[in-house]
């Protein structure tokens, strides 16, 4: 039986539509044996934590995501309690944080400002990030490269790909893993999946971003942790590679890059 880790799903959502426990177990049947959930809010950022902490296969991120800048940046007491919850064993990622350029819900400023916010903790705290970067990668690597440095570089991964070949090579220069979703399974433009096709195997983290980004063939639906399998089956086929080798590698990847057990 093969091994998979969905690396991003939001199960622990209050409105996620599905019992998370019977989501976990049928996660758990098809072989996605590890699981992480992702945190977009303070509030979000506590439930999942709590949500981890109760499960041994289940693990945190803390994170404010770039459409919540104009909310955080002036609210001082959130941004130490979301400060304090990185010290929690079950956190193991900063995010997910970056910049949204698509929906602008928050200004520029804020958004950056949220953003450094959130490097300051994880280089603190030696965590690696989850990245939402939505057409804004020119800004994004200002930010980032300001940040990083050989001697404490920046390990994390960008989040739902979905974009060029040009992209992933920023991505990949900067030693950060790529992570693919359901969104894969519809891509049409030849530039994009011709880049999904590029990925280092041992820079691929799989996901599902449940309950978003529901893969075909079950577009409709909501999207759970299980579905990462479906994932896995559709790169397998696109790039031509053993779906145990893909399951093998990028479960090792997640292991490496979040330290999960």
């Amino acid at each position: 039986m093969i091994e998979l880790v969905d690396t991003h799903c939001h199960i622990h959502f209050a409105d996620y539509g599905l019992d998370p426990e019977q989501a976990v177990a049928d996660a758990v049947n098809d072989g996605v044996t590890r699981l992480m959930c992702i945190g977009c809010t303070l509030p979000d950022s506590k439930t999942a934590t709590q949500f981890a902490k109760n499960h041994k296969n289940i693990w945190a991120t803390i994170g404010l995501h770039p459409h919540e800048g104009s909310v955080y940046v002036h609210d001082h007491l959130a941004l130490q309690q979301f400060h304090e919850l990185a010290s929690h064993p079950k956190v193991v990622a900063i995010g997910e944080t970056g910049l949204d350029y698509h929906y602008m819900h928050s200004t520029k400023v804020d958004q950056e400002k949220l953003l450094r916010f959130q490097l300051d903790i994880a280089l603190e705290h030696k965590l690696p990030l989850i990245f939402h970067v939505r057409k804004a990668f020119s800004d994004f690597w200002k930010i980032f490269d300001e940040y990083n440095s050989s001697k404490q570089p920046i390990k994390g991964v960008v989040h739902s790909f979905s974009s060029s070949a040009n992209d992933l090579e920023e991505i990949l220069s900067r030693n950060l893993y790529v992570g693919v979703n359901g969104i894969a399974t519809f891509a049409k433009n030849p530039d994009q999946i011709e880049a999904y096709k590029r990925i280092p195997t041992d820079k691929l983290l799989l996901e599902t971003d449940a309950p978003f980004l529901t893969p075909v063939p079950f577009r409709g639906k909501i999207c759970q942790p299980k579905y990462v399998r479906v994932v896995a089956e559709y790169l397998s086929k696109l790039r031509g590679e053993p779906l145990k080798k893909l399951a093998t590698q990028t479960t090792q990847n997640a292991l490496l890059l979040f330290g999960l057990e």
